[in-house]
């Protein structure tokens, strides 16, 4: 997941930033719609090796011009392995839940990964987080549970799976943190799809199933471009602009995955995922504005959308 360097964004291309940010947002719903469209005829294994080996031949020629052996080049091997398991972690276990559950329930339960961060940074990175800001994570886990409703007739396994996504993705994004002073940006958005790949590559033969038709293949083709590009604007966005300021606007990815739930699979959103959203949201924007008055000069704090993931 591309990332960039940590100096002070260009404050008067904001705007540029915001751009790129709901680029990005409106990209992973087409990739996450397209992973449910394969889901059915094939193993979630497969999907996720398509997924990572394009994205990886998609960031080996965005960046191949300073030379493939330095773009893979670590000062902290262990550091970026264990990173790039968290990752590949996070993306098997969120596409596996795609074959069971709509679309804008997964994108609202996987917008806790914010929170997860908010917390474990606090013994994983010694940083200080307030009442104020402990409040909201603690409602918008509540707006999760509004949507995963454990214990109803409405509550299905697979929305644990999102939940252990978005806590991979977290320990992804904090074990990006503290790589970043020792590796450049360039290899750490090269490393994790680089793992991913080889390790899946490991297990693909055992349940390899050959595409069904041209259309098939040519989706599985598609997800790492669309996931190359996603994270590419995402990077683009933070160049640009701090982190506090575009990624409220990954939420209009809550916007393309109903759509497109509607549209490809009927999936009307109930008004149980209405209100967890809004809640999620809300207590979503309330840390990045707080994080925005605590450290406004700060310019990244993930490398990666805010949200599940992808």
């Amino acid at each position: 997941m591309a990332r960039v360097s940590a100096a002070p964004p260009l404050r008067n291309d904001i705007l540029r930033g915001i751009f790129f940010m709901c680029l990005a947002s409106s990209v992973f719903p087409v990739m996450n719609a397209l992973v449910k469209v394969l889901s059915d005829d094939y193993p979630t294994t497969e999907i996720v090796w398509a997924r990572v080996l394009g994205h990886l031949i998609f960031i080996t020629l965005l960046f191949s011009r300073q030379g493939v052996v330095r773009l893979y080049r670590t000062r902290a091997p262990k550091l970026q392995f264990f990173r790039s398991v968290f990752a590949l972690g996070s993306n098997v276990l969120y596409f596996w839940a795609l074959a069971f559950l709509p679309l804008a329930d997964m994108a609202a339960i996987s917008f806790t990964s914010p929170f997860v961060v908010a917390a474990l940074s606090v013994p994983m990175l010694g940083e200080q987080v307030g009442w104020r800001r402990w409040t909201a994570i603690g409602i918008g886990f509540l707006g999760a549970l509004l949507i995963i409703r454990p214990g109803s007739d409405a509550f299905h396994w697979a929305a644990l799976l999102v939940v252990g996504s978005s806590v991979c993705y977290a320990v992804y994004q904090i074990l990006t943190r503290k790589v970043a002073g020792t590796d450049p940006p360039e290899t750490s958005a090269a490393f994790h799809p680089m793992v991913g790949t080889v390790l899946l590559s490991l297990a693909v033969p055992f349940v390899w199933v050959t595409p069904k038709s041209f259309v098939d293949l040519g989706i599985f083709c598609v997800l790492g471009v669309l996931g190359g590009i996603g994270h590419y604007c995402v990077a683009r966005a933070l160049m640009w602009a701090p982190a506090s300021v575009v990624s409220p606007f990954n939420y209009v990815q809550l916007i393309g995955s109903t759509v497109f739930g509607i549209m490809l699979f009927g999936d009307f959103p109930t008004a149980w995922t209405f209100a967890g959203a809004l809640v999620i949201v809300a207590s979503g924007l309330y840390i990045a504005i707080r994080e925005r008055k605590l450290d406004p000069d700060n310019a990244i704090k993930a490398t990666s959308p805010p949200g599940g993931a992808t």
